[in-house]
């Protein structure tokens, strides 16, 4: 009787744990979610009355010149910031997790961009970018330095890729230096009697050891930097001339304030799908890899 009464107490205790968390993430994600794609099927505005339209909004996406534009530009934007994040994320994880002196401190002073919050990165940027740099560039007569990078309808999507690559490291990098921890030291200990360089280290050794941490920050970074959002919103609000407006600010931007709620909402549910798709792939490719070494 004692333990069923034990176990009793622990299954009351498990859903008393439980059945708030589920709760909870149903009405903030799975139900906005839901109303969201039954948005998509609808005129509405944001306000007021709507009709359901079927299947137009859909349609009418892929003839949108802007929605398209915002596709391209989050594409780009999304494939330099994840191999620049991973690679500078794993070069740094490399050397923290090398024989240096406040070795602690400085993994805590690299993770410090993923506490600040990034909207307060973006505004601290933007003076840099429109302020500080020019008056450097002007102060040691660099022309291209002179005025803000922001400003430029070619080059301001470059602004905002240093901003979010500059806090996304932080976290990969954690990542990484976990995953170089999990190298046993006998490997190393292998190569070196092999008479392996230090590439070969890295490339025969390390790498391979590394393969599923390298699989979860490329859909983690992928993920992160197609949805971009508060860069874009502190920096250039998708200018100059919509150059830098990605698919995320043009949802919030045009659903919110410009009267397309339900066609935003379908570019919202495709838009999903096509995340959820780019990390099916990304999986299935390093799955592969890692099968094969």
């Amino acid at each position: 009787m004692s333990k069923r009464k034990a176990l009793s107490s622990n299954n009351r205790t498990y859903l008393a744990m439980t059945i708030p968390i589920v709760i909870l993430f149903f009405l903030f994600n799975t139900l906005p979610l839901i109303t969201g794609a039954v948005y998509s099927f609808t005129n509405y505005r944001g306000y007021g009355t709507f009709d359901f339209v079927g299947l137009r909004n859909y349609i009418d996406l892929f003839s949108d010149e802007r929605v398209l534009h915002s596709y391209l530009f989050t594409f780009k934007y999304a494939i330099a910031g994840t191999v620049l994040v991973n690679c500078l994320s794993l070069l740094l994880a490399m050397g923290l997790n090398s024989r240096i002196r406040c070795k602690s401190l400085l993994r805590g002073v690299y993770f410090v961009p993923n506490i600040l919050g990034g909207l307060i990165v973006g505004y601290i940027f933007s003076f840099i970018f429109t302020y500080i740099i020019p008056a450097v560039g002007k102060a040691m007569h660099i022309g291209f330095l002179e005025n803000s990078i922001l400003a430029s309808e070619k080059y301001a999507w470059i602004g905002v890729l240093v901003v979010g690559v500059w806090q996304a490291v932080a976290m990969n990098t954690i990542i990484y230096i976990s995953g170089l921890q999990t190298v046993p030291a006998d490997i190393y200990e292998a190569g070196m009697i092999d008479g392996a360089n230090p590439w070969q280290k890295f490339w025969k050794l390390t790498f391979p050891m590394l393969l599923p941490f390298v699989s979860i920050n490329l859909i983690l970074s992928t993920k992160n930097m197609m949805m971009v959002f508060d860069q874009i919103m502190s920096l250039t609000k998708g200018g100059p001339a919509q150059s830098t407006e990605s698919i995320s600010y043009l949802i919030y931007k045009n659903g919110m304030d410009g009267g397309q709620f339900g066609f935003q909402s379908a570019n919202a549910v495709v838009f999903f799908i096509v995340i959820v798709a780019f990390s099916i792939i990304q999986m299935k490719i390093t799955g592969k890899k890692e099968e094969q070494l």
